[in-house]
């Protein structure tokens, strides 16, 4: 497939609902759209993983972010600005949905949001994903392509074929040519300027 079809059946197979596995600029990836309940519940039988957990979503630019958390605090803005390398921001309060009524894009799933009401956003640093996202027009979940409690698999080869037979689309390998293998750094971020270091 040439990339502009890998694209185009990407975010076909996203705006139906269903999951991907696809390359970030940290490591592989199940995706899907982050303001769909069902396709997160799905994520999650995927990974076996209890849905108490938070997700790790992505953003094509701090605009997107900005409309899916009620207050994007200036120290985030400034982290953002001068970041060089992976970095997944917690903010406080994100815009989510009821979990008793149906998805909409302009609210985050129920499902993707901690317990506490944060939500974790990155804004990926590889332009195939940027761009994705930009033309999908709200923010990806992107979880590691691992069953829970398995190790993360820093390769596409790594990467236990239930996954790959699980997933409704599969992102061909040769797409991949940013990836470092490697989490991005974690911060947490409070309303009035506090900083917290999750993972360094």
């Amino acid at each position: 497939m040439k990339p502009e079809e890998i694209l185009a059946e990407a975010l076909r197979v996203l705006r139906a609902g269903g999951t991907i596995l696809y390359p970030t600029d940290t490591v592989w990836g199940i995706g899907c759209d982050a303001t769909n309940p069902e396709a997160v519940a799905k994520v999650f039988s995927i990974k076996q993983r209890p849905d108490a957990k938070a997700l790790v979503l992505l953003a094509s630019d701090l605009d997107m972010v900005a409309k899916y958390v009620k207050e994007v605090p200036s120290i985030a803005v400034d982290l953002v600005e001068v970041n060089d390398a992976p970095m997944t921001i917690i903010y406080p309060q994100a815009v989510s949905g009821d979990p008793q009524a149906p998805g909409d894009r302009w609210h985050l799933a129920w499902n993707a949001v901690a317990a506490d009401g944060s939500v974790g956003i990155r804004i990926p640093l590889m332009d195939w994903c940027k761009d994705l996202i930009f033309k999908l027009g709200r923010p990806l979940v992107s979880t590691s392509a691992n069953i829970s409690g398995e190790p993360t698999p820093p390769r596409f080869s790594d990467i236990d074929p239930a996954i790959k037979e699980a997933v409704d689309f599969v992102v061909p390998p040769s797409v991949d040519t940013q990836s470092s293998g490697k989490a991005s750094q974690i911060l947490k971020v409070g309303l009035r300027g506090e900083i917290e270091i999750i993972r360094k």
